[in-house]
């Protein structure tokens, strides 16, 4: 831990905000003094993935809690956004240290040409001396708002910037074997792999109520990264110092997996599929196994609304799914062309049908 030079950070709204909403500016600028220490003159290059938007916005509205409904979420993440970067930066100006707002949806990285733009634009920020901020796009991200947390994106960012470390901090000084609350409950030290959760009790949100997540949702962003080749190291905002010295603190996640460029990692973890496609055996036999692209032939069925350039599932006779793309044809062309032939199809309709219909290079197989 303590020789890796790129870092990814991920502080949750707990960590940053009051129960009641905004932004305790103590708080962030603790956080900020262990960042820019850590980053030794330049040495070490910091992404901080920031949650608290949406909490940050809760006060200044007049919001005594959470909203429920996606209207006044999003217009609490589109006030609360401001304030977050800017207590941001007037943190890390005590330093001389710059920070770039950085705002992400699935779709900005699942997508080749926005994938390539995504990173170029990050280590370029890295490589002037600046601070990423990473967030959500909690304005236009629905099913971020709605279901998901920063964790999981924090570890899809450190694949992206190929960081040599992920430090996911909370509230709780690490992963425990039952709820750290009760007595005789122990902190796990270290996970080499799935097997070491086996019975592991693990709690959801907390009861502050101004995030998302919880211990679910850091476990699972462990697990992506450490499959993706970044270790992880999960402990409290109050150890963080600790963490990012290489000091024993948390919970450490080795690698499971071996790191690389692929951004089809965002594709299996980030995307929502707007609808599926059934296939035959043989045309599940050719993606999976085989790492083919598929073909108008090998589709026996179509089912939801989505346009050309949208994920869908890739589903088994028996509704399994099976692999993950993004496909080339609006849902109401593709009826047209089950189990054709590409060829066939050319002949037919022009030579803008004999491709198809997700290439290999935009699918990924996913975990049975």
């Amino acid at each position: 831990m303590a020789e890796a030079r790129r870092i990814v950070v991920k502080v949750g709204s707990s960590s940053l905000t009051t129960a009641a909403g905004g932004l305790d500016a103590d708080r962030v600028d603790a956080l900020v003094d262990v960042l820019a220490k850590a980053r030794s003159g330049g040495e070490r290059e910091i992404v901080l993935v920031s949650s608290g938007a949406i909490a940050a916005g809760l006060a200044p509205l007049g919001l005594a809690r959470r909203p429920k409904d996606l209207a006044r979420q999003q217009a609490a993440a589109s006030v609360g956004q401001g304030l977050l970067v800017a207590r941001y930066t007037a943190s890390f100006a005590r330093y001389g240290v710059r920070v770039g707002q950085v705002l992400l949806t699935t779709d900005d990285t699942s997508r080749r040409a926005h994938y390539r733009n995504a990173y170029r634009t990050l280590d370029q920020l890295l490589s002037m001396g600046a601070v990423p901020v990473v967030n959500e796009n909690d304005t236009v991200a629905t099913d971020e708002i709605r279901f998901g947390d920063n964790d999981r994106l924090a570890a899809l960012v450190a694949h992206l910037v190929r960081a040599d470390l992920l430090v996911l901090l909370s509230d709780v000084d690490g992963l425990y074997d039952g709820d750290p609350s009760r007595p005789g409950a122990s902190r796990i030290e270290e996970v080499r792999g799935p097997e070491d959760l086996t019975g592991v009790e693990i709690g959801s949100a907390g009861k502050a109520g101004v995030g998302t997540g919880g211990m679910v949702t850091k476990v699972e962003a462990a697990r992506i990264a450490a499959a993706a080749g970044v270790p992880v190291v999960l402990t409290s905002a109050s150890r963080a110092a600790d963490a990012l010295a290489g000091r024993d603190t948390g919970t450490y996640f080795h690698r499971t997996g071996r790191r690389s460029a692929d951004r089809l990692l965002w594709l299996a973890h980030a995307s929502t599929p707007q609808g599926s496609l059934t296939l035959d055996d043989g045309a599940v036999h050719a993606v999976v196994q085989g790492r083919k692209s598929l073909l108008p032939a090998g589709i026996a069925a179509v089912d939801g609304e989505f346009s050309a350039g949208d994920p869908v599932e890739l589903r088994d006779s028996e509704g399994r799914a099976v692999a993950r793309g993004l496909v080339n044809f609006d849902a109401k062309e593709i009826p047209q062309l089950l189990g054709r032939s590409t060829r066939e199809l050319a002949r037919e309709l022009g030579p803008a049908y004999e491709r198809e219909v997700v290439h290999r290079d935009d699918l990924v197989v996913l975990e049975s």
